[in-house]
């Protein structure tokens, strides 16, 4: 197979999924109801549509409302109606989407079935509404924040920036974040849980992920003399005043400020998902068990592994797969023309792992995971199996 047969292939599957999927009688429902179900709780969303596409469609913007624990849905509905328009003005040009979290929990966005309905979400903007899915974007603002800094390490292969304001990290670790882009922002006197501070402490953390591995493009805003609430959605894009030195700020108290446009959405919109990087951190902790997908980028493994670490790159010119770093029991590297040409004796380095199948079946895994991907840039044709 060449690697114009590989691409035809995997364009075919594609589009017999996308006119299988656009008669689905459950997509269409959700689709005109804007409510998707998983099990006994529901996210319901409202949608506005701006400005024309480009050649690749429309960016989504996934917008996440303030709130979380409450006895009664006042507060986040409250919440919501509020999101539906708070980021909208300022996409000039996308489709807005302000979700509802399914339950009155602190973590309201970032319940178990969160994460696989936010997939499914994912996937019917990019059948019904034009969506570009190398363009999908996700923010939030308080509770919303929380949910931003909970829900991208278990799924930053499908977002290519997020923007989190006001929230808390809740100790997340950020290591799966090397491939997409990532803004944070608090105000400098918003002292509850202490995130103001830890603007800083993930911005020093931030970057010394990206000195180690490279990446994790990011930007930290501590929003001068602001507590809990601050402007990151003027549409005007009016500059504002944010701490200059994040870590002198953190140590010496040093209160010197810049000015600069701190819009969430000028941040992300300069992003594009990159499907296929060099180079893939996992870290295995942060997955989700009902989610339909077993792969992160062009990584995956079964979902009974839930600990452990890959580092993972690839050189296509050399075809050659590196091991960097292996602590998870096992893990596959998936494969498409896009990364390696097509047939290819690849050539692995790795130290501490052995590879136990070599699995080229193109037609197989090509519909095997598209199905579980819902997503043409990780349809892929051919896969290798490692052990620990």
């Amino acid at each position: 197979m060449t690697e114009k047969d590989s691409a035809f292939l995997r364009e075919h599957i594609w589009n017999d999924f996308c006119e299988r999927e656009k008669k689905n009688e459950k997509r269409i429902e959700e689709t005109e109801q804007n409510e998707m179900c998983f099990g006994d709780v529901k996210m319901r969303y409202g949608i506005s549509v701006n400005g024309e596409p480009d050649k690749n469609g429309y960016p989504l913007y996934i917008a996440l409302h303030g709130g979380g624990h409450s006895d009664t849905p006042d507060i986040n509905n409250q919440q919501w109606e509020h999101m539906k328009i708070y980021y909208r003005d300022s996409v000039k040009n996308g489709v807005y989407v302000a979700c509802r979290g399914v339950r009155d929990t602190w973590d309201t966005h970032a319940n178990p079935e969160s994460f696989p309905l936010y997939d499914e979400l994912i996937t019917n903007m990019v059948l019904f509404k034009n969506v570009d899915p190398n363009r999908v974007y996700i923010m939030g603002f308080s509770a919303g924040g929380d949910g931003v800094y909970l829900t991208t390490p278990k799924m930053a292969d499908r977002f290519a920036a997020a923007n989190m304001s006001a929230g808390c990290p809740n100790n997340t670790k950020l290591d799966n974040l090397r491939n997409m882009a990532f803004i944070i922002q608090a105000g400098e006197r918003d002292y509850f849980f202490r995130r103001n501070e830890l603007i800083a402490e993930y911005d020093e953390y931030l970057t010394s992920l990206s000195k180690q591995y490279g990446g994790y493009v990011h930007e930290a805003n501590i929003h001068f003399d602001k507590a809990h609430n601050f402007r990151d959605n003027d549409s005007s894009f009016t500059p504002r005043a944010v701490i200059k030195n994040n870590a002198a700020w953190l140590k010496n108290g040093d209160r010197e400020y810049i000015e600069k446009d701190v819009n969430a959405v000028t941040f992300l919109s300069k992003h594009t998902r990159n499907p296929y990087p060099d180079r893939v951190v996992w870290n295995l902790s942060y997955r989700s068990p009902l989610r339909k997908t077993d792969t992160f980028y062009w990584l995956g493994a079964d979902k009974d592994v839930t600990s452990g670490e890959v580092v993972v790159s690839y050189n296509r010119d050399k075809c050659e797969i590196t091991v960097e770093k292996a602590t998870a029991s096992a893990f596959s590297v998936y494969y498409n023309e896009k990364m390696f040409a097509a047939e290819p004796k690849v050539v692995i380095k790795a130290e501490n792992v052995k590879v136990v199948k070599n699995d080229y079946r193109p037609e197989e895994i090509a519909i095997e995971t598209c199905e579980k991907n819902c997503d043409f840039n990780y349809i892929f044709t051919g896969r290798i199996d490692f052990e620990r």
